[in-house]
Order: structure tokens, then C-alpha cells, then sequence
């Protein structure tokens, strides 16, 4: 069967090849009647639209944005912030056409993403900032956006306000009355699973995890808190339980933890209840995000709040911006976004228990 091709429908209409070009990609150049008709032509000959790679390489686009994600795609599916952020990016970048590629680095060696896939700017998602890939993507010399990264002052980032929302948890646990107490963070640097007081941010971890670390600092060190740390790889329940066994099996456990994340408060709750701890009368736990599971947990959650979605629609926004600012060569930068944090108090804290 011959190739159908934008000739054929114009010789079977009676139309210039330009005219069923319009009829596809700039409609509002055909009155409604002529479109239709053309349209029509196309379907009886079984042409489904202009070939988009060709279309591409004409207009010198891909037609997609990439995010840059450290670890494994599945944490973009299974994680509920994620996926309500990643959400709110395609919300975001639905009328303008544009599509999402996720871009994963499994390892700190792992580049053929960010090597071979085409994409017009990309969003740089909570990396490791000496992830091999982010200099690769700095090198095609995109356009980017940073999104709970350490902003650079030449790249456009959309950050939430970790330390002060870190410094408002601690603080809600100082007016308690809470004076033991833990912290289980996330950590690239590491060492992982093992109680420490050492409460310096490690060189080179990422940037959340280090503001958290100093919001919580914040407020336990003027009242004199000397907090016992534990540092997980992920956010990941499994590895949230093991850590929080490590932490509060032992004869004098903290009366209070604060989390880096809610998913990693769920480990927490339930390695406590194994324990035989009960929270709040026996533990007051804090969260951050305020992800759904957060209200789904019995008790409910006391956390920090972070507008996912406003974050997504944000970097989304501001990529396309600088998208189109690459493309005009218009020399204005596009704006960084800094979005507020709210403490929302729920069942999972209360005063601290009275100790003989």
C-alpha cells in the first residue's frame, strides 16, 4: 500500500500541500468548513498526522520536558508526594503541548538518560548535586530548573522553606516540654542506620537534608538538645523501621522524634508499636509534607505542610519560561520561587511522659 502523505490528501481534496499542512498544526488558517474537509480526506485515507520527528527536527524542538530524578523510576510511582508533584507538572505543561520524560539516574554513574534523550529543558528533581548526569545536561546546555536543589544564582529554582518549616516542628516539640530527642533524616553522605550525636550536615549531602538539619537546630540548641541522628539512604518505610529500631530500642529512648518525611514516620509509628511504645503518651512523633498517609495514620499526623501541587505548577511555569526565553534569546532570567510552609498539629504529639 502506498504512503499516504500530505500531496495525496491535497490532490484528493484539490487543495495546495499547504493547506492540509494548516489544517493540522495552524487550524485558525482554515475557515471550519475547509478543515473539516481536509480532516476528513485524511481519515478515508488512513493519514493519522505529520510524522513528529520530522516535525521536530523542522522546528528544531522535541515537544518534551525531562525530569531528572535520583534513584529508581519506581519511587516516581509509588510515593505520593512524587506523584502529586509530577502531576502538577503535567497539568501545568498540558496547553502548551509539551510532554513529560522522566529521566532516571539509578546510580552516580548511570548518564545514558540524560545522554540520549531528547528533551527541551528538564527540571532537576531533589539530585545529588555531584550526580555525573546533572553535568551532562548542564553541558547540552539546556534550559533547567532547580527543584529542592541548592540554588546557584544562574539557574531558575522553585524551593519550599525546609529550614523554617524544620525550625517550626522543633520548636513545637521545645514547647511541649520534649528535651529527648531524636532526628531520622535522609542522607547521601551517610553513615546510615546508626544512632549519632554528631548533628553536623555532612559535606556534600543534599540540599533539603541539610536545611532540615539546620531548622531543627535552629530550635533544639538554644535550650541546650543534643539530639541522637539517624541517617537513612531513602525515604523508604523498610528502611525507616530498621532505623527507628536502632533508635528506640534502648533502656532510655527519646520521648520525641522529628522525621525528614512522612513516609519515614510510618517506619517510625510502626517499629514503635513493635516496641511496645505507645504515640503519643509514650512518643511524640513529627512529619514533613503532610502527604496523604499522613491523615491516614491512626494516630494522625502532626507535620510539616508543603503545597506539592504548588511546587509542581511552579517548576513547570518556570521552565517553560526559560524555554521560551532560550528560544527568543531574551536576556532577562527567569524568577526563583521560594513557597511557605505551614505546621499542622495533630494527634501524634502531646507532652512529654513523666520518667521516674
Amino acid at each position: 500500500m502506498a504512503r499516504v502523505t500530505l500531496q495525496t490528501i491535497a490532490d484528493h481534496v484539490g487543495v495546495s500541500r499547504m493547506t492540509v499542512s494548516n489544517a493540522f498544526s495552524r487550524p485558525d488558517q482554515l475557515s471550519a468548513t475547509l478543515r473539516t474537509k481536509v480532516l476528513a480526506a485524511a481519515a478515508e485515507l488512513g493519514y493519522v498526522g505529520p510524522d513528529p520527528a520530522a516535525r521536530a527536527l523542522a522546528r528544531g524542538t522535541t515537544g518534551a520536558v525531562g525530569v531528572l530524578l535520583t534513584g529508581s523510576l519506581r519511587y516516581a510511582f509509588t510515593d505520593e508526594v512524587a506523584t502529586t508533584f509530577l502531576g502538577a507538572i503535567v497539568d501545568e505543561l498540558a496547553p502548551t503541548g509539551l510532554a513529560l520524560t522522566l529521566l532516571p539516574a539509578v546510580t552516580r554513574t548511570d548518564v545514558a538518560a540524560a545522554q540520549q534523550v531528547a528533551v527541551d529543558g528538564a527540571l532537576i528533581y531533589s539530585c545529588d548535586p555531584g550526580l555525573p548526569a546533572l553535568d551532562v545536561l548542564r553541558r547540552r546546555q539546556i534550559p533547567m530548573v532547580y527543584v529542592d536543589q541548592e540554588p546557584d544564582g544562574d539557574t531558575p529554582s522553585v524551593n519550599i522553606d525546609d529550614r523554617a518549616g524544620a525550625r517550626a516542628a522543633a520548636q513545637h516539640l521545645v514547647d511541649l516540654g520534649h528535651r529527648d530527642i531524636g532526628i531520622m533524616t535522609v542522607s547521601l553522605a551517610g553513615p546510615h542506620g546508626v544512632p549519632l550525636t554528631d548533628v553536623e550536615p555532612p559535606a556534600g549531602d543534599g540540599y533539603v537534608s541539610t536545611q532540615r538539619l539546620l531548622g531543627w537546630r535552629d530550635a533544639l540548641d538554644p535550650v541546650g538538645v543534643r539530639p541522637l541522628v539517624v541517617r537513612q539512604p531513602h525515604c523508604h518505610v523498610d528502611e525507616a523501621y530498621d532505623g527507628a529500631r536502632a533508635l528506640l530500642d534502648r533502656d532510655h529512648p527519646p520521648t520525641a522524634v522529628l522525621c525528614f518525611s512522612d513516609a519515614i514516620a510510618q517506619g517510625l509509628v510502626a517499629a514503635a508499636e513493635d516496641l511496645g511504645l505507645r504515640v503519643p503518651a509514650d512518643l511524640s512523633v513529627v512529619g514533613f509534607d503532610d502527604n496523604p498517609l499522613a491523615r491516614r495514620m491512626r494516630p494522625a499526623l502532626t507535620t510539616v505542610r508543603q503545597d506539592v501541587e504548588a511546587k509542581g505548577h511552579a517548576a513547570a511555569a518556570a521552565l517553560t519560561a526559560a524555554i521560551e526565553r532560550a528560544r527568543t534569546g531574551a536576556s532577562d532570567r527567569v524568577a526563583s520561587v521560594n513557597l511557605p510552609i505551614d505546621l499542622l498539629v495533630r494527634e501524634s504529639t502531646a507532652a512529654p511522659p513523666v520518667r521516674a
